[in-house]
């Protein structure tokens, strides 16, 4: 069967991160910043539940476990066997535990809940699936907090560097669909959305709750 362009590909996906898993980590300090500034926005207290979408390595865990405490926990999903054998190391190093690591599609995972809180770190693809997104909201708590960074195109008058983020992009996603506006399939499970550019406006940082049903 031929893979439509505008739909994430989940073998692609686990074959991209094959060739990053090794320097991940060294990749990802030019946006650690964001990702700081991300967290920060989920307002995570001790003892909460937190889900890392996509958690990749694991780089969000620290972050996210000095955050909920030991009584916390952390959920780690990431359908990349390479990249998860990074993050088991990472917590096994650690000695962390009350983290559960799931290695599998977020689509048809079973998630944990409820969740309090919920991290999209560069996360297009899963952003792009509406399957994978009605699985993780249905695991999280109403007035859950959601925080969202990844990148997006420019608006439309900076139209041509649009040839520059898709370069950038394309190692880390299958698809370029709903660049223009990544978290709008999000929208409907959330209330307060707020969102704001960031990295020169090649990125954004959203953030909101879930709303009560």
């Amino acid at each position: 069967m031929i893979q439509r362009p505008d739909v994430p590909d989940a073998a692609r996906a686990v074959a991209q991160y094959r060739q990053h898993a090794g320097n991940y980590d060294a990749s990802a300090q030019r946006t650690m910043r964001l990702r700081v500034r991300t967290i920060e926005k989920l307002g995570l207290r001790p003892g909460d539940r937190v889900l890392d979408v996509a958690c990749g390595t694991g780089l969000s865990f620290p972050l996210l476990r000095e955050a909920v405490g030991a009584h916390g926990a952390v959920v780690g999903i990431d359908i990349s066997p390479d990249m998860m054998d990074l993050a088991r190391r990472r917590v096994a190093r650690a000695g962390w535990q009350n983290f559960t690591l799931l290695e599998a599609p977020v689509d048809s995972a079973g998630i944990p809940g409820p969740l309090d809180a919920v991290l999209f770190n560069f996360t297009h693809d899963v952003m792009r699936s509406t399957a994978a997104l009605a699985r993780i909201f249905a695991a999280t708590a109403p007035g859950a907090r959601v925080a969202i960074a990844g990148m997006k195109y420019l608006p439309w008058w900076m139209a041509p560097f649009n040839v520059m983020v898709r370069a950038k992009a394309r190692p880390y996603m299958t698809t370029f669909e709903g660049l223009e506006e990544p978290w709008n399939l999000t929208l409907p499970y959330l209330s307060g959305f707020e969102w704001t550019p960031a990295l020169f406006g090649i990125a954004y940082i959203g953030w909101g709750r879930v709303r009560d049903v």
